[in-house]
């Protein structure tokens, strides 16, 4: 039996469960007051499976829904990561998956794609649901787990043939856990094209190996990507070079775009390896086409310069992300939504066949 105690504990928790982060401080008092580690365990565990369950059930009913329908090869699902606590400056991109999918149905546009895919073809789009990273943080996971829940639940999609993971950031931390789960999941290394204003591969930024400036050190250090190309590079340090160097990554500055702009809009990936993954954060545009993003930095590329690139882009496309819009930056009439809303489109089309 608990002591009452013990009991006073939890109802002081509890008390200050809905008030965020506070919970969290409190939760970590618990271990020098008189509650059992395995008790807070046995519940964050509920709380994890309970989240993977759903992930599960609704990636395996389009799975089925797909499988009779017939004729899709590969079919690109939404997968919402609302994450934003690893930035290093603004934490809205935790708020970007619900506004990106309102502006892809929002009715200002028609459903298809440029290259003519027709986004209402369940066999071309799905959708299953956000991971609930709040509810999740809420319980004191750490980033550890968190990371490894994403990755879970990337690879829950990836069972239910022929879905394919395109996830919805979120700050850009999230690639790492979710290329991780799609080279693990595919059984190899994958070429991977990221458009970017920076490299985010430093070591540790701010001491935080998973803050979103660190995400594609993880990945180059775990081994998940044969090729990386980084794409509108405008923002990198002495640290962002050695490691690119460090790492053999190709990095494309925007200074030298225009030298450049033939080899990257004819790109051919992913020979010899297990699919080609696409990044793409929502800076790499110059803030005059996407202004709700927590780090403007001017000078990047157009969007039909993103869109080029994409499109002429030869890769069997086997997942994909678009991150770091924060919505708290946006216009009034939500510009930067609509853009990121036609990347994903644009996205979906490279991805379902």
């Amino acid at each position: 039996m608990h002591k009452v105690g013990d009991i006073d504990v939890f109802i002081r928790v509890v008390e200050k469960m809905s008030q965020g982060t506070k919970w969290m401080h409190y939760l970590r008092q618990l271990s020098t007051a008189n509650v059992s580690k395995a008790l807070i365990e046995k519940g964050q565990n509920r709380v994890i499976d309970a989240s993977l369950t759903l992930i599960r059930e609704r990636a395996k009913l389009k799975g089925e829904l797909l499988r009779s329908l017939g004729g899709a090869k590969a079919s690109t699902s939404l997968l919402g990561v609302p994450l934003g606590h690893n930035s290093s400056f603004l934490q809205g991109p935790a708020f970007a998956p619900p506004r990106i999918r309102e502006a892809i149905w929002c009715g200002s546009t028609n459903s298809s794609t440029e290259q003519g895919k027709e986004l209402d073809d369940p066999r071309v789009l799905t959708d299953v649901g956000d991971v609930p990273i709040q509810e999740i943080r809420d319980c004191g996971v750490d980033d550890d787990r968190l990371m490894h829940i994403i990755s879970e639940s990337v690879k829950l999609v990836m069972e239910q043939d022929p879905l394919r993971p395109l996830v919805l950031g979120g700050d850009h931390s999230i690639s790492f856990p979710v290329i991780r789960a799609v080279s693990e999941k595919l059984g190899g290394p994958l070429d991977i094209l990221h458009l970017d204003a920076h490299p985010d591969i430093y070591d540790a930024f701010e001491g935080n190996k998973y803050s979103h400036a660190s995400s594609f050190a993880r990945i180059m250090e775990g081994g998940y990507a044969r090729r990386l190309l980084q794409v509108g590079i405008r923002s990198i340090t002495r640290e962002g070079r050695e490691q690119g160097k460090r790492f053999g990554v190709e990095q494309y500055e925007m200074r030298t775009f225009s030298q450049d702009r033939h080899i990257l809009e004819n790109l051919k990936l992913g020979e010899g390896v297990k699919g080609v993954y696409i990044s793409v954060d929502v800076d790499c545009l110059d803030p005059a086409f996407a202004p709700g993003v927590s780090h403007i930095e001017p000078g990047g590329l157009s969007f039909r310069d993103v869109l080029n690139i994409l499109h002429n882009l030869q890769a069997d496309v086997v997942g994909a992300d678009v991150v770091e819009f924060n919505p708290q930056r946006d216009t009034v009439d939500g510009m930067t939504a609509m853009v990121a809303a036609k990347l994903v489109r644009e996205l979906t089309a490279k991805i379902s066949k």
